[in-house]
Parts: structure tokens; C-alpha cells; sequence
């Protein structure tokens, strides 16, 4: 967690998977070009600059868009979800060039302005063959930038994490718009076979894992409880393991209960920051600590210890043996309520 806002704020770990990622990207770009040479020696520079860090990009947007279930399923992904806005400026960078060196050679050579020749030089809107299709790269590459622009924390925490969520669940519209480009493109002009085919085998890989999450959470939704007396039985205390926590969901909200130090809390599932699922996260110095960058807070209450402020809703819980039972009305955030001893 910040205390407060600075323009750079990288510890020794994000440093290393910069350095990756950078490394990564030097040596993609290397690849392509000299696979492109061996086998189209006559490729432009221009042109193989383009198709290099356009393909770049689309690999890189492919692996943002399965971190996010690839950590849910699997918690060895979470450093790599805990650092994907990096990820993602980077590829917002390899798209920009892409775009920069399109507009510059298909557009920044006459007498009128290069944007608005991307709207204007083909206005056949209606035929799917003759489309023009660079207005969706450019529509998409707006989109990258807005969310590239406000991936730091002030931006976060002044426009409100839910917000900030939804404008950047602008993603996946931006990658609509980017598969339309790549493939109404593939009808105009030489296109290479391996962009396509990373868009083809990209989308049924997103599309596969964000059902399996979806089908999984689902799980959680309809999982039956039983009323009794005002009172939810959610689970057995069993079902849980030390200092961590099992998800439900009471009254269209999914509720964390956790289980530490022979005692047992319940608190809203969703972290304050980006939404992170506090029930995945576990107990660390005696904070429930969100998976997803380490947001804290105080099982008991749900409050951040001082000097932090974000507060989520609390639950009281009772335990009949060895069954657990909920009460589903929900206090106010950060409201104190005494643990449940077992």
C-alpha cells in the first residue's frame, strides 16, 4: 500500500519484471525482423516496423487480457497480475509506435491533416471488403492511451476505484475494435498469416479462461444456505483453513469469512482499491492482505491500519457447534464486531 502519490514509485521486485519486460520486448522485435529478413529480404524498414510492434502489441494485449483469470485460478499468477498496469503502458507504447509509423506512411505525406485523413481518404463504411479499417486501430489505440494515461494510483484514488474499474473494462472494447481492424484489414491488403493467427488462437485462449472463471464464481453465487432464524448456515468450520477464508454470497454480495488465531470474522469480498478479491488473500501480520497488491485491513473491523484510510463492510458471525452461521444484514464500513471464538 502508498501512503501517498509519487510520479515514480517502483520497488526492487516491479524494477526486475520492467527489466523483463523490456527484455522480452527488445528480443520479439529482434526475432521478427530477422525472420521477416530471411524470408522477404525485400521488406521495407517501414513496413517491417509496423508489422513487428503490431504483432508485438497483440501478443502483449493477449497476455494482459489472462492474467486476470489466470490469477483467479491459479495463485501462482498473482505477481504478474500485481504488475500487469506496467505491462500494459508497455504495450500501449509498442501499439502507439505501430500506430505512429501507419499514420506517417499512409497518411503523413499529403497536404491534409493526418488524423483526419484516417477518417476521410476511404469513406466506404458500407462494404466489408473495402472498409476502413485503420479508424478502428485508431479508435482502439484512444482507448489504450486514455487507460495507459490513468494507470497510476492518483487517478485511481481521485476518480474512485469504481470508476477507474469501469473505464478501464474499456479493454475489451478496445480489443474488439482491434480484432475488426486486423481481420477487415486481411481483406484489403497482405496481411501476415501469423498476426492472424495469434488473433485467432488469442481469442479462443481469453475467451476459454474467462469462462472457466466465470463458471467457477458462479459456483460461489448459487451456492444454497440455510435460514435460521434471521440467521444463514454457510458452511462447516472445517471448510476453512488457517488464515485464510471461504467466499458466499448473502444477499447478491459475496461475503470473505476468515479463519485465524482460533477465531472468525466476516468482511465485504471486494478490496477498496481495484476490486481485488480479499477472500483469495489471506492473514499476514494479523491484516486480511488483498492477493492482488497487498491492500490490509483489520478482520474485526474491516478498516486499513493507520495511516490508511479505505474501510469495507463487516459481518457478525456464530458458530452452533461446528456450523457457522452469518447474519445477512451487513453493518456500516468499518463498523467493530467481536470475532467469533472456536
Amino acid at each position: 500500500m502508498g501512503l501517498d502519490y509519487q510520479l515514480v514509485l517502483w520497488n526492487k521486485h516491479k524494477k526486475t519484471y520492467d527489466k523483463i519486460i523490456g527484455a522480452s520486448m527488445l528480443l520479439y522485435i529482434i526475432l521478427f525482423a530477422a525472420i521477416t529478413l530471411i524470408f522477404n529480404s525485400e521488406t521495407s524498414i517501414e513496413t517491417l516496423i509496423i508489422r513487428a510492434f503490431g504483432s508485438l502489441a497483440i501478443t502483449m494485449l493477449h497476455i494482459i487480457l489472462v492474467i486476470g483469470p489466470l490469477a483467479r485460478l491459479n495463485t501462482s499468477f498473482l505477481p504478474i497480475l500485481c504488475n500487469r498496469r506496467h505491462l500494459g503502458v508497455s504495450m500501449f507504447i509498442a501499439a502507439l509506435i505501430h500506430g505512429g509509423f501507419s499514420m506517417f506512411q499512409f497518411h503523413a505525406l499529403g497536404d491534409v491533416n493526418p488524423v483526419y485523413s484516417i477518417f476521410t481518404s476511404n469513406m466506404d463504411y458500407g462494404s466489408l471488403t473495402n472498409f476502413p479499417f485503420q479508424v478502428l486501430g485508431f479508435l482502439a489505440l484512444l482507448i489504450l492511451f486514455i487507460m495507459a494515461s490513468t494507470s497510476h494510483d492518483f487517478f485511481l484514488g481521485n476518480l474512485s476505484a469504481t470508476i477507474w474499474k469501469r473505464l478501464h473494462m474499456m479493454v475489451y472494447f478496445a480489443y474488439a475494435l482491434i480484432i475488426a481492424h486486423v481481420f477487415l484489414g486481411a481483406f484489403q491488403q497482405e496481411t501476415s498469416l501469423f498476426t492472424i493467427g495469434i488473433m485467432i488462437i488469442g481469442f479462443f485462449v481469453v475467451a476459454s479462461l474467462h469462462l472457466i472463471t466465470a463458471f467457477k464464481e458462479r459456483k460461489i453465487d448459487r451456492a444454497k444456505t440455510i435460514e435460521k432464524e434471521g440467521w444463514l448456515n454457510v458452511c462447516d468450520i472445517s471448510e476453512i483453513e488457517d488464515d485464510r477464508a471461504k467466499i458466499f454470497t448473502v444477499d447478491n454480495e459475496r461475503v470473505a469469512i476468515f479463519k485465524y488465531d482460533g477465531k472468525l470474522s466476516a468482511i465485504h469480498n471486494v478490496c477498496k482499491h481495484q476490486g481485488g478479491p480479499l477472500g483469495e488473500g489471506k492473514i499476514i501480520d494479523g491484516c486480511i492482505t488483498c492477493p492482488w497488491h497487498g491492500y490490509q485491513y483489520l478482520p474485526s473491523n474491516g478498516q486499513s491500519p493507520p495511516p490508511f484510510t479505505e474501510k469495507v463492510t463487516t459481518y457478525e458471525l456464530k458458530l452452533e457447534g461446528e456450523t457457522v452461521y452469518i447474519n445477512p444484514k451487513a453493518f456500516d464500513e468499518g463498523t467493530e464486531v467481536k470475532p467469533c471464538n472456536y
